[in-house]
């Protein structure tokens, strides 16, 4: 089997297209022949050397994929709920990267409706994402106000239409003048350009000085002060990445006067099944977030489709901070 390994960790030189060995069928998954994968921030810091797999995942990168079923294990094909041929796209927790991938059936997801393999492959880390760190455990209400920090990337562009379907506003930050145009292109209110401006002082001004009942953050150490600050009574900060370090100052008192929670999350190294697994990001998912993108509410942000063979170039300017808006889909098989 062919797909990109890594010669050690490091930047995207070490990233090459070889072989690598098959993926073993388990009891429970489903061997699927790969079309699609997508580029996430998760696989950089992978191919750094500082997100690991967890424990018996694939060391391959690639956290999602769209393609074909072409082996069931014994365990799925008496079930019957998937079956060989089903055109299908699959959170994991690695592996994406290569020709055929291995996964869990409680990961699938169908290929929404009128929608490519290649549109597929950009939705199911951003869609579970989202969702779980926005709605579980606590749902989104309509008329809240929903701030986006990166609100061009993945998924930022994902959060701005799911906040947006449910009845909320929406501000986000972004670091240029065309990034911004592709969030409000998308459903965004409030346009902050963190180069410019601070996103307090901006988002407190287009609320009426009410704050944020919820901050979706991927920075990281440098906001949580600002994030704090940011927030409504009641609301709540939700973290999902460190791009500026894991390590700041909290403001207690600022924290009390609001009533305010920070929750950080992680999709990755969640139980298969179980209690807040991904099995039951899946399933709510498939029944809250998939009719919104049949129906149009929202739609994947793909930005540009690429050979998975180009993936060092696409990581090398995601390290440089030049990717374009939404999410790069890199073409595998076919």
């Amino acid at each position: 089997m062919r797909a990109i390994v890594m010669n050690g960790f490091g930047g995207p030189e070490v990233l090459s297209w070889g072989e690598a060995p098959e993926p073993a069928l388990g009891p429970g998954d489903v061997l699927i022949e790969v079309a699609a994968t997508a580029l996430n921030r998760a696989d950089a810091v992978q191919r750094a050397g500082a997100y690991p797999p967890p424990p018996g995942a694939s060391e391959l990168l690639g956290l999602e994929c769209s393609g074909r079923i072409v082996e069931v294990s014994d365990e799925v094909a008496e079930r019957g709920d998937w079956n060989v041929g089903d055109e299908v796209c699959a959170l994991l927790a690695g592996g994406g990267y290569a020709e055929r991938v291995v996964v869990p059936a409680e990961q699938l997801l169908p290929v929404p409706t009128g929608f490519s393999l290649i549109e597929a492959a950009s939705l199911p880390e951003a869609a579970c994402t989202v969702w779980s760190t926005l709605c579980m455990p606590a749902p989104l209400e309509p008329g809240q106000t929903v701030l986006i920090h990166g609100g061009a990337s993945g998924i930022g562009t994902f959060a701005i239409q799911l906040a947006r379907a449910m009845g909320c506003g929406v501000a986000v930050t972004a670091g240029s003048d065309e990034r911004l145009e592709t969030c409000r292109e998308l459903g965004a209110d409030h346009l902050i350009n963190y180069r410019d401006a601070d996103f307090v002082e901006a988002v407190r001004a287009a609320t009426d000085g009410r704050g944020a009942d919820v901050v979706l953050d991927i920075v990281g150490a440098d906001y949580l002060t600002r994030n704090v600050r940011a927030l409504a009574v009641d609301g709540r900060v939700c973290v999902i990445g460190f791009q500026s370090g894991s390590r700041g100052e909290l403001d207690l008192a600022a924290m009390l006067q609001r009533r305010a929670t920070i929750r950080v999350t992680k999709l990755r190294d969640r139980p298969v099944t179980g209690p807040q697994s991904k099995q039951e990001i899946i399933s709510a998912v498939r029944a809250r977030v998939w009719p919104l993108i049949a129906e149009g509410s929202i739609r994947p942000a793909v930005a540009t489709v690429a050979p998975i063979t180009e993936a060092a170039e696409y990581h090398a300017r995601s390290d440089a901070g030049s990717l374009p808006a939404g999410k790069v889909v890199f073409r595998v098989n076919g």
